[in-house]
């Protein structure tokens, strides 16, 4: 009898166990499940806040982001792509967001760029982003692969760029001193960024204006071809009208001061940055440097009154004259003394300046000719032991008084 018992309540002890395991496990199902689709619900009102309806619409009727693949991301796979957005993960930090290094399923190697802020004026700009790159395709310009708005702030996915940036290698020492460049490579970089505003100016479907072109916004392949990149703050400009009236926003010492002081925004402000970006390369100095007299200064103030007060030498960084004749780097000095003017009716635009720059890189280029003076002979001009000469300066202030025969040579040498 007292066996029985025994048994009767170890039977009842397992089934009440059993029981509660099994309620247990229903428990959980159900929560994972409820949770599951809280998610859903969530992910789908941050899809909703983000715009995502609107963007799903703009990519689908342009035929060009169609064209280019630009694909709106859920968020499981960009996680998956991000070991859940590990801070391993981490390439780059800045003042709009972070930056990981992700793998998609496919195998691609993308940069995901998330916003640090859920604000309204970001969300504006981030489909303000999408909305500029998915219209472009260009070789120095970073291609967006797409986007995720599932997250409480939404994430931007882009080609990967491997090796840093133009001011990493500019500026940043390694083992206690900067790495050699070359002049032929400082010519190329600044080639590649000018095709690329030039581009974005005129040849794209609708003028862009970046905005905050700098250093910092252009990105180095492995084999050092340049990409300009970050267009959150970057503008559409109407075909009907010349400039724009916004709220003013760039980096200090890449800032045109004429836009600076009137909000008025046009190509030339773009030329204005780039200026500056030549300067740096001529000289390897930050945008923002010290003066003799200890003062903050910026490098565009400086280089223009160095230009006028100093000799060549004092001003240039001395590896580039040892590679480069003098006339060389003096044209590309007074192509940035150009697009530094403070008069932006005397810049020139940006495809002037490509066009220029590669007529430098072509080495075989035409002398500059000043009023009343007799165009030197083509052959006399090329003989200049193939370590380039003088580019014809073509711009608002500069003559274009050279023979037939030499512009015709010039214009073949303009890559197509």
């Amino acid at each position: 009898m007292q066996t029985n018992y025994y048994n009767i309540s170890v039977t009842i002890g397992l089934s009440s166990g059993g029981g509660i395991l099994f309620l247990a496990a229903i428990v959980a199902i159900l929560t994972r499940r409820w949770k599951g689709n809280v998610q859903k619900r969530l992910r789908k009102r941050h899809f909703r806040k983000n715009r995502g309806i609107l963007l799903e619409q703009l990519i689908s009727s342009d035929q060009s982001a169609s064209d280019a693949g630009t694909k709106i991301f859920s968020l499981e796979e960009l996680q998956k792509a991000t070991n859940n957005f590990d801070h391993t993960r981490v390439i780059g930090r800045g003042g709009h967001g972070t930056v990981y290094k992700g793998i998609l399923t496919d195998q691609r190697v993308v940069a995901i760029k998330k916003s640090t802020l859920a604000m309204i004026s970001e969300i504006n700009e981030f489909i303000n982003e999408v909305s500029i790159l998915s219209q472009i395709n260009h070789r120095n310009v970073v291609k967006l692969h797409g986007c995720c708005l599932e997250s409480e702030v939404p994430l931007l996915v882009y080609e990967f760029v491997s090796n840093g940036t133009l001011y990493d290698l500019l500026h940043r020492e390694q083992n206690g001193s900067l790495s050699p460049l070359s002049w032929e490579e400082r010519l190329r970089f600044a080639t590649e960024i000018a095709g690329a505003l030039s581009y974005l100016h005129s040849a794209a479907s609708v003028s862009i204006l970046h905005r905050d072109v700098k250093c910092m916004n252009v990105l180095l392949t492995d084999s050092h071809t340049a990409k300009v990149s970050d267009f959150g703050a970057s503008r559409l400009i109407p075909i009907d009208q010349t400039h724009l009236v916004t709220a003013v926003q760039g980096t200090f010492g890449y800032l045109d001061p004429e836009y600076y002081h009137t909000g008025q925004l046009n190509e030339k402000s773009d030329v204005y940055s780039f200026g500056v970006i030549l300067v740096e390369l001529l000289t390897r100095r930050k945008p923002i440097i010290q003066n003799e007299h200890g003062e903050k200064q910026n490098l565009s103030n400086y280089f223009l009154w160095a230009m006028r007060e100093r000799p060549l030498e004092e001003t240039m960084d001395p590896q580039i004259l040892e590679e480069a004749r003098k006339e060389g780097v003096m044209c590309m000095a007074r192509l940035a003394e150009e697009c530094l003017c403070l008069t932006r009716a005397q810049r020139p635009t940006m495809k002037d300046v490509e066009m220029r720059l590669q007529l430098l890189t072509g080495r075989r280029v035409a002398p500059r000719v000043e009023q009343g003076e007799v165009a030197q002979p083509h052959s006399e001009a090329a003989g200049n032991n193939g370590r380039g000469g003088i580019a014809p300066l073509i711009g608002q202030n500069s003559s274009r008084q050279f023979s037939q025969e030499q512009e015709f040579v010039s214009s073949l040498l303009v890559p197509r």
